[in-house]
This record gives C-alpha cells, structure tokens and sequence, in this order.
C-alpha cells in the first residue's frame, strides 16, 4: 500500500500557500459577484502569514497543518477563518501520531475535518456553500478505500467529486451567509467557499500524487 511520510507531507502544506496566493485574484472575482469580494485577499493573508510562519519554524504535515488552521481562526475575519481553522486543524491532529499517510489515514483526516466545521456550521449539500464540495468529496474518498480503490484512484475520484460539487453552486440559490440575503440573484454565479474548496482538495491530492 502506498504512503507518505509525516516530514515529506510537509510539501501538502507548501503547495497549498502557492495555490491560494496564485489563486487569490480569481477567488475574490469570484466573491465580488454575490459577496463582498475579500475571499480571495483574506486568504491569502492568512495563508502567507503560515509562509512565514513555517520559514521561521518548519515541521513535518501535522504540525504544518496545525500551524495554518491556528493563523487561519486567529488572523482571518469572517466566517472562513474560523472554518479553515477548524478544517486544518482537525486535518493536523488525526496525522500527529501516524509515521507514514496512507489512503485509510488521509481519508479520516478529512473526515475528522468535515465533522469538525459540521459542529460549527448547519450548511449542507445544497446551501451554496463549500459544504457543497467538502460533503461529496469526503463521502467518495471513503467509499473509494472502502472498495479497495488505489490511493492514487481514490484521490481522483475525490476531485472529480470536488469539481462537480463546485460547479453545482451555480445553480443554487444562497441559504446562508451574507449571499441569502439576495434570494434569486445569487442564482447563476458560483460559490466563492465552494471555489476555495475545491481547490484546496484538488491541490492536496495532486501534491499527494506526486510524493507517493
């Protein structure tokens, strides 16, 4: 069975900061449709200050992830901080006792991360919101090792989950968060959360790939 070890995962952590810096421009696009435009710039705020965080004080993938949750629920406002916060974070402490990832202990880290934002967040599938991607993608990457699927084809499988997850807010309408306040209007443009989402779940398992 293919695994990774806890000091190589370290680069999951690295290639997330690139892709949200990279991606910073296009997930406040996205926001300024039916949000106030910040998604993209807070997140990056937040994880830049990881960035310097970790170039002070490196560590393996629990502690890297721990890190990024702690910067995101302490230095990012709104509702996102406090959500990747927990996402990370739940993410850190289920990798923290294992020497090696494989495809049973990748898959209980999200899913500790999905029951944790679930403890602070009522959205489900269907609210336009990234519970729209994290919820599906979570379930696939479960019944994926369940069936015995490679590590390799249940991260596919997971971000094929997550793509069409975020394509699928843009016919919803917002039940949540600032956007519902626009009913109907918010109908037809995507999700900023479910566009962040999405790529933080792809990101991972693309890096994932590669270090296996």
């Amino acid at each position: 069975m293919k695994t990774f070890s806890q000091d190589k995962g370290i680069v999951l952590v690295d290639r997330l900061i690139v892709a949200i810096q990279e991606n910073k421009q296009y997930l406040s696009d996205i926001d300024g449709a039916i949000g106030d435009g910040d998604h993209g710039i807070n997140m990056n705020k937040g994880f830049t200050l990881c960035r310097e965080a970790l170039d002070k004080q490196s560590g393996n993938a629990s502690y890297g992830f721990k890190t990024l949750g702690k910067i995101l629920m302490m230095k990012i406002g709104g509702s996102m901080g406090p959500l990747y916060g927990k996402f990370f974070m739940a993410i850190g402490k289920s990798l923290e006792d294992k020497e090696t990832i494989g495809k049973n202990e990748f898959a209980a880290a999200l899913k500790a991360a999905l029951t944790d934002i679930q403890a602070i967040s009522p959205a489900k599938v269907g609210d336009k919101t990234l519970m729209d991607v994290l919820i599906p993608s979570v379930e696939t990457i479960e019944t994926a090792v369940a069936e015995g699927a490679s590590f390799e084809d249940a991260l596919d499988r997971m971000s094929a989950a997550a793509e069409a997850g975020r394509d699928s807010t843009v016919d919803m309408v917002a039940k949540i968060g600032r956007s519902s306040r626009l009913g109907e209007r918010s109908r037809g443009v995507m999700d900023a959360g479910s566009a962040s989402c999405c790529l933080i779940l792809t990101t991972m398992a693309a890096t994932i790939k590669e270090i296996l």
